[in-house]
């Protein structure tokens, strides 16, 4: 009895054992799927209006690793049709990957500069994805798909006033520069005399040239010129005043608003407490904001001293109590947006409880929208390189990770190779690029070498966005040029939000 007792056990331990290991099985080994490669769209046909909009999506299946439970490590190739990827863009995309994508501006300047294709050309192209499993590197599994793109002639990254009306007159190496907001629009405020204006690309350089639309009658319209028998039609000013001067490149639109309201409030602004300064109730300067006039930012550890109180002001001078900026209520939480300048002198307080950690202060000084937003300050736990100066290119899952300093934790660092190209820096890697993250404070801006502003946005913060009433944060998408490839080191702040960028 006792015999067939055990050979019962067993047979059920056996079985048992035998759909464990099945299960086991069915975990890691990929189903045998035949590896596959699709595209979103097999003609593309670019638009620069659309330039921050996803074109392209190469997707893929994961292919078998045999059920032996091996990673499957993937490699990407593109390259134009008929060549059998000869001259082929390829990347290595690791494993766990299954999907590259790039938006109209990237795809439009990565054929141009990866693969040669011209600008406003149409090109065939063939896409490749090779899947090896680790440990049998011989059994490549490999797909293909085709494609057509049309790529667009980019419209120029700088513009310029000149002409009578113009501050320095018709001299082309002396221009007045427009400020790039996005792709093809342009902004400028200041004065403009009686007389006529027209904008050129680039200094020194009367061609080419946008000038005013005749056929447009008065609306005001641009033509875009390349040669001197076009005709040389100006805009006109009949009237000398300050004025915002909008351009738009993509819709050949220009707008011309007359404007008393220029230029920062306060050049200067400054927080004043118990805790600031050496010894409590020093004047610590806030740092202006790269896009959002009369917007102040102060990042700080907040060391607990005796009451916690805090205002702000724009000048350094107690004397002058006209000039500093209260709550509406005495001992106000530091929760409390709402702000009113001279009179009673309330202070924010801090808790004891609430001191001793980070906080970010934004305080918008325009007049009628004065408000102050006060928030704890997490660090993110990593800093990632995307865009094609890094090393791992747009792929946002495999970014090219910052490394934390030992001595903060608001501090990263890197230091490798650069390509030359554009980067931008996510502090949350998220997958549809709607994530939070740390930018140029200009479009396409060299870095200086020196520590300069690092424009933190989040495309979600409803309450970071209500401090910019005359800016859409969320579309902003400003990146670093990096005009030299070569080594670099890269050091950010992300409490003090700077950044420096620097070639050994």
């Amino acid at each position: 009895m006792k015999k067939y007792i055990y050979q019962i056990l067993c047979s059920l331990f056996i079985g048992g054992a035998m759909v464990s290991c099945a299960e086991d099985y069915m975990e890691t080994d990929k189903g045998h799927d035949t590896l596959t490669l699709t595209v979103n769209q097999q003609e593309i046909v670019l638009n620069e209006k659309n330039h921050t909009q996803e074109a392209l999506t190469l997707s893929w299946t994961t292919g078998t690793n045999y059920g032996s439970g091996n990673r499957i490590s993937y490699t990407l190739e593109i390259a134009k049709a008929g060549t059998d990827f000869a001259r082929a863009y390829s990347v290595d995309l690791g494993t766990g990957t299954y999907q590259w994508t790039k938006k109209t501006e990237e795809l439009n300047q990565f054929l141009n500069t990866q693969l040669g294709v011209g600008y406003a050309e149409k090109v065939s192209l063939e896409a490749r994805i090779t899947a090896t499993v680790a440990g049998m590197e011989e059994k490549e599994q490999r797909a293909t798909v085709a494609l057509d793109v049309t790529t667009y002639q980019p419209v120029t990254p700088t513009l310029y006033l000149i002409g009578e009306a113009a501050p320095n007159g018709w001299s082309a190496d002396q221009a007045t520069p427009m400020e790039r907001t996005d792709n093809g629009q342009f902004t400028w405020t200041g004065k403009l005399n009686t007389g006529v204006f027209k904008f050129i690309t680039t200094l020194g350089e009367f061609l080419p040239s946008y000038n005013r639309d005749a056929a447009a009658g008065e609306e005001l319209r641009l033509i875009y010129r390349t040669s001197g028998d076009e005709p040389d039609e100006p805009f006109t000013v009949s009237k000398e005043a300050t004025y915002i001067v909008k351009v738009d490149l993509l819709d050949l639109t220009m707008t011309m608003t007359e404007t008393e309201n220029i230029g920062w409030r306060f050049e200067e602004f400054y927080i004043v407490g118990s805790f600031t300064g050496d010894n409590g109730w020093g004047f610590e300067a806030l740092s202006k904001d790269a896009v959002q006039m009369n917007l102040f930012h102060y990042g700080a550890v907040i060391p607990w001293k005796a009451d916690g109180d805090f205002k702000f002001t724009s000048v350094t001078d107690f004397g002058q109590s006209d000039a500093f900026f209260h709550p509406t209520e005495g001992n106000a939480p530091y929760t409390s947006t709402s702000v009113v300048l001279g009179g009673k002198d309330n202070k924010w307080q801090m808790k004891e409880s609430e001191c001793g950690k980070a906080y970010k202060v934004l305080f918008l000084t325009a007049k009628g929208k004065e408000k102050m937003l006060m928030r704890p300050f997490t660090p993110y736990e990593g800093l990632y390189l995307v865009g094609d100066a890094t090393p791992n290119g747009w792929s946002i899952d495999n970014a090219t990770p910052m490394a934390k300093s030992a001595d903060s934790p608001y501090i990263f660092t890197w230091s490798g190779t650069l390509n030359t190209g554009e980067m931008k820096i996510s502090c949350d890697k998220q997958s549809d690029w709607n994530g939070d993250w740390l930018m140029a404070d200009k479009s396409g801006k060299a870095p200086t070498g020196e520590v300069e502003t690092a424009l933190f946005t989040s495309k979600t913060d409803a309450e970071l966005k209500n401090m910019y009433p005359d800016t859409d944060l969320g579309s902003l998408d400003n990146k670093w040029n990096i005009q030299e490839a070569g080594s670099y080191r890269i050091t950010i702040d992300q409490l003090k939000e700077t950044i420096s960028i620097v070639k050994q």
